[in-house]
């Protein structure tokens, strides 16, 4: 018997693309370099997509953010489905006036009479070594912004299947994709795979902690999850896959069951997305839980770009496990 067929982050995204543009011609994609001739994309995401399905249709931009996320809005409210590329997630800073005060508000100005049904893709996260300008992760400030849906897988299937259902969306969608996470290899999907929007996973099942998370960090919470079950600590990972709006009903239920939360995200720690979501668990689950919720995050500080700095600084296993076990060591109250 064969053994399942596997696909990388890459591929998944890609077949998503492809899927897309094979099945509706007013799916689009454009960004800097994301042709053939350029090799299709920095990350070769796209590679293959503008000999199968044309220029017209795969269009590498000029450098310009603000140029690509213009005609982006102004393709989708014509009744296009348009996938743009951000490089890096940084370089949305040059765009921001395009996302958050036209592709989030034209629904809400137009009286609901204008859908925008874009999605942007961009790619974050620290390790390698790109420095400050090329590493942030940005997820609480569009998180935000009503107006707009936030997502981020944490394996291959789930990249194909969000962006799937992105690109179907009658809403602007932020596709965040973690450059550490490119390599990683799951599962290949059929085709046609979607994973709804605003529905998160259970992970890994468990009774004492929950960890609330999404992306690169999934994993992290996983193999902490592992180390731990052999001290007797049984840990429920909740995958977020949606940051905005965030699952509440799946979260909340996992910490009814625990009684126990730690909300784990490579972003900085403070003013992130994690402080939201602690807020919400205890303004609803305040009389079940049995210590506050814990919060894990990287430093609060740009991210270095010396190999040992950038280390230092982005959060790490040691760190979940010693909020989980704050948690678990905390007395219950009364």
């Amino acid at each position: 018997m064969n053994a399942p067929a596997k696909i990388n982050f890459i591929q998944g995204l890609h077949q998503a693309l492809d899927e897309a543009m094979g099945a509706d011609e007013n799916v689009i994609a454009l960004g800097e370099d994301i042709g053939d001739e350029q090799g299709g994309g920095i990350f070769k995401i796209t590679k293959g997509l503008s000999a199968k399905y044309g220029r017209n249709r795969v269009r590498s931009t000029p450098i310009s953010e603000q140029a690509i996320i213009g005609a982006a809005v102004g393709a989708a409210i014509t009744g296009m489905r348009p996938v743009a590329e951000i490089m890096l997630m940084n370089f949305v800073t040059v765009a921001m006036d395009q996302i958050v005060n036209h592709a989030a508000k034209l629904r809400f100005m137009s009286g609901g009479q204008t859908n925008v049904p874009l999605v942007i893709r961009t790619t974050t996260g620290a390790g390698v070594g790109f420095g400050g300008q090329h590493s942030d992760m940005l997820e609480a400030w569009f998180a935000h912004v009503p107006g707009l849906r936030v997502i981020m897988a944490s394996n291959p299937a789930d990249a194909k299947g969000l962006l799937a259902s992105a690109i179907e969306d009658d809403d602007p969608v932020i596709l965040i994709e973690n450059i550490m996470a490119y390599g990683q290899t799951g599962p290949a999907p059929e085709a046609g795979y979607r994973v709804p929007l605003g529905k998160a996973a259970v992970a890994r099942e468990g009774s004492d902690v929950t960890i609330v998370t999404y992306g690169r960090a999934v994993l992290d919470a996983l193999a902490v999850a592992e180390a731990m079950a052999g001290d007797g600590v049984s840990i429920e990972v909740i995958d977020l896959r949606t940051i905005a709006p965030f699952d509440e009903a799946t979260v909340f239920a996992s910490i009814a069951k625990t009684k126990r939360a730690v909300v784990l995200h490579e972003a900085v720690k403070a003013y992130g997305t994690g402080a939201e979501m602690s807020s919400r668990i205890h303004e609803e689950l305040f009389d079940t839980l049995k210590a506050p919720v814990g919060r894990v995050g990287s430093s609060y500080s740009p991210v270095p770009f010396s190999p040992v700095l950038e280390k230092a600084w982005i959060y790490n296993q040691d760190q979940i496990k010693a909020a989980v076990r704050a948690t678990i060591d905390r007395k219950a109250r009364g």
